[in-house]
């Protein structure tokens, strides 16, 4: 698929114009294709393979050695999508970064007033998605969430660097906001808190994903992917969580 965009200005005429009025003016002669055809067929080649039998008996401790060996050729394999909806059913997913991995679940950190936290307190069912393209993997995570203790906020709110100390604090985050006004309230409060120690906002803190199912692919030539599935068979609050572990068709 090719697309062209002919000359809109002549060298002087674009001269004239300010950065601002290039950036508002309408591009009216862009031909943009009637719709867009993907055409790739990508073969997945990966020469281990995800059986029933090869994979750990805690769905959270393969996790965690599938995390370690990504490490190493995955950018940024923290990266998960984060899918959560209205009470009504209406879905909404982000990028967000995993920080950490206990024996209970998988733990991020946001503002408490954006429209994921939102959710999540109106419906705290929710699913993690990751994907590794670099080595054809990917892990896909369903199950309710719970706030982390007000501790576990504080202690890795004052791990982060200065910058985004401040960012939290400055950021209304997923509220409507006039261009430069998050920038101008950074640069107030950077003033008011100059080199010393940030407080972590109340409206700010960590949500734990605690796993009811979690599956692990594997992409394979063909279409033919190997995919384990954990479902959880008791209470999450068990102190030895039990789990019915399937192959699932690809």
């Amino acid at each position: 698929m090719i697309i062209t965009t002919s000359r809109l200005f002549s060298q002087t005429r674009h001269l004239l114009l300010t950065p601002t009025a290039l950036s508002r003016r309408k591009i009216m002669d862009v031909h943009i294709p009637p719709k867009l055809v993907v055409t790739t067929h990508n073969q997945y080649k990966t020469p281990d393979h995800l059986t029933v039998d090869n994979v750990r008996p805690q769905p959270l401790d393969q996790f965690k050695d599938w995390f370690e060996a990504a490490r190493t050729t995955v950018a940024e394999p923290e990266a998960m999508t984060l899918s959560t909806s209205t009470p009504s059913g209406v879905p909404s997913a982000r990028v967000v970064l995993l920080k950490l991995v206990d024996d209970k679940g998988f733990i991020f950190f946001t503002n408490y007033t954006s429209r994921k936290s939102k959710e999540l307190l109106e419906n705290p069912n929710a699913a993690l998605t990751f994907y590794w393209k670099e080595v054809s993997r990917q892990i896909r995570v369903v199950g309710k969430v719970e706030k982390v203790t007000r501790q576990e906020s504080e202690e890795y709110f004052q791990s982060r660097p200065l910058g985004s100390r401040i960012g939290a604090w400055a950021s209304k985050q997923s509220s409507v906001v006039e261009e430069g006004e998050v920038q101008e309230r950074y640069a107030k409060l950077e003033k008011r808190f100059g080199e010393d120690s940030v407080p972590t906002p109340e409206f700010w803190g960590g949500w734990r994903l605690i796993p009811d199912e979690v599956e692990f692919w594997l992409g394979k030539p063909s279409r033919l992917h190997d995919r384990v599935q954990y479902t959880r068979q008791n209470a999450p609050d068990s102190e030895t969580p039990s789990w019915t572990i399937r192959r699932l068709a690809p």
